[in-house]
């Protein structure tokens, strides 16, 4: 039974090895093509496995940076602490279902920022313009084209809270 478990190891190594070469591995995940599927669900569960506590220390970092120092740093670590547990669950699901036709898991984020976005950033969309109806006048003929003002988000400056 043992030697039976270390050939298919062995043999699920090979298959996968130039594979894992030719794409990333979530991309290879996401395949249709079941060779590049269980090579890239297998070696995605098990860097997401292995790498989740990452996310504890990036995101702490990231909410220190952002908010006021203990709010910030609170906030981070709660984040940090729910990714990590959904990095490695989604790792150990990987992990567990690799040989699974047809199912590609649960993939979650590359980036250790924010386990939660998606992988395409979506394409910032300009405001239509609006149209105004002329006013009943001889001289003016054309329509009145009139576009919004763009909103500006302020970022929170940590040093502002910090007494000096």
């Amino acid at each position: 039974m043992k030697k039976r478990f270390l050939i298919l190891t062995a043999a699920l190594l090979l298959v996968a090895m130039p594979i894992a070469s030719a794409a990333d591995v979530w991309q290879m995940a996401e395949s249709d093509r079941y060779g590049q599927k269980v090579g890239g669900m297998l070696g995605r569960g098990l860097l997401n496995c292995v790498t989740c506590f990452v996310d504890i220390l990036v995101q702490t970092v990231e909410g220190t940076k952002k908010g006021p120092p203990l709010l910030g740093t609170l906030t981070g670590l709660g984040g940090g602490i729910g990714c990590t547990s959904l990095r490695a669950l989604s790792g150990a699901l990987d992990v567990a279902t690799f040989w699974v036709p047809g199912f590609n898991g649960f993939p979650v984020n590359k980036s250790y920022a924010n386990c939660l976005l998606c992988e395409e950033q979506p394409q910032e969309i300009a405001p239509a313009p609006v149209m105004v109806a002329p006013q009943p006048s001889v001289a003016n003929t054309q329509p009145v084209v009139m576009t919004p003002e763009p909103v500006v988000v302020q970022k929170h400056d940590a040093m502002r809270y910090v007494k000096k």
